[in-house]
């Protein structure tokens, strides 16, 4: 009985040692799911989508955005993730961001945008969040986004208010939490009329294209900047998606592993899934007591 007893206490301390740190994937995509017609994808939506839906599976937390009108080929068409949020529906009412997880979540909170122009009026694009569990009472906030799009001086400056109403956001209902916020921001920081200095450094975020593949140095601003297109990007270039992060005092996180997934989202002629490229990372995490 003494040899079992001291069995049972060794394997619960390995089970804890085990718990107090890990690994876990993220994967950040628009999908392009507006309605055929008006998308500009080149491969066809509810096949390409389900598609998606397949290759995500092995990421643990998986961010989409535009998931609008083929949300069940997406869900239903051979995705695995046992957590998903419910989608608000199709064009006009939904606003299209969903997360998929491995990991236990809390129901979604959507928050549209306070301003917005042109196309994306046609839609309450915004932002969510969920807060998911990736080991017990080991909680993270994670936050998708789809900001306002097109480069106009009034677009842009829709898209500065979106990042202010964000920042605001996490300051109230986040603070002192470890969070990922990752999506569409359609914004770059070379690009003299967007913010995105600004909200980092009021946010204390680290980008993890900054960090890893940029040298640690965020791209300064360029009067004669003009944004790639979105499938021409590779890992040496920033992207309008992103995958920001903060550790707290109590949970450390380290990313690793930045990836443009341009190969792996291709159907069988090897055309791009999207109008964007699927963006992946890799984080270490360990709670500290």
């Amino acid at each position: 009985m003494t040899w079992l007893y001291m069995q049972i206490l060794m394997d619960a301390n390995k089970s804890k040692e085990k718990d107090s740190s890990g690994f876990f994937s993220v994967l950040t995509y628009n999908v392009a799911g507006l309605p055929g017609i008006i998308s500009s994808a080149i491969t066809g939506r509810s096949r390409s989508i389900a598609e998606i839906g397949k290759k995500i599976n092995p990421f643990d937390i998986v961010n989409v955005q535009e998931d609008f009108n083929y949300n069940r080929s997406l869900y239903w068409g051979g995705n695995s993730h046992p957590y998903r949020t419910r989608t608000k529906g199709r064009v006009p009412f939904g606003d299209g961001l969903n997360t998929l997880s491995h990991f236990p979540m809390t129901d979604v909170v959507r928050v549209p945008w306070k301003k917005r122009t042109g196309a994306d009026f046609l839609t309450p694009k915004g932002f969510t969040l969920v807060q998911i569990e990736i080991v017990p009472e080991v909680w993270l906030d994670v936050y998708n986004v789809h900001a306002n799009a097109q480069n106009s001086r009034k677009a842009s400056s829709a898209r500065r208010d979106n990042l202010n109403q964000l920042r605001d956001y996490i300051g109230e209902h986040s603070s002192g939490k470890p969070l990922i916020v990752m999506g569409d921001f359609n914004a770059h920081y070379s690009f003299c009329d967007d913010n995105l200095h600004d909200f980092m450094d009021s946010t204390a975020l680290v980008d993890s294209w900054v960090e890893l593949e940029n040298g640690g140095l965020v791209p300064e601003v360029r009067h004669e900047f003009k944004p790639p297109h979105m499938l021409s990007i590779s890992n040496q270039s920033e992207s309008i998606d992103k995958i920001l992060y903060r550790s707290s005092s109590h949970l450390s996180l380290a990313a690793r592993d930045y990836k443009i997934e341009n190969n792996l989202f291709t159907n069988v002629k090897g055309l791009p899934l999207s109008d964007h490229y699927a963006l992946a990372l890799n984080f270490n995490w360990a709670i500290h007591p």
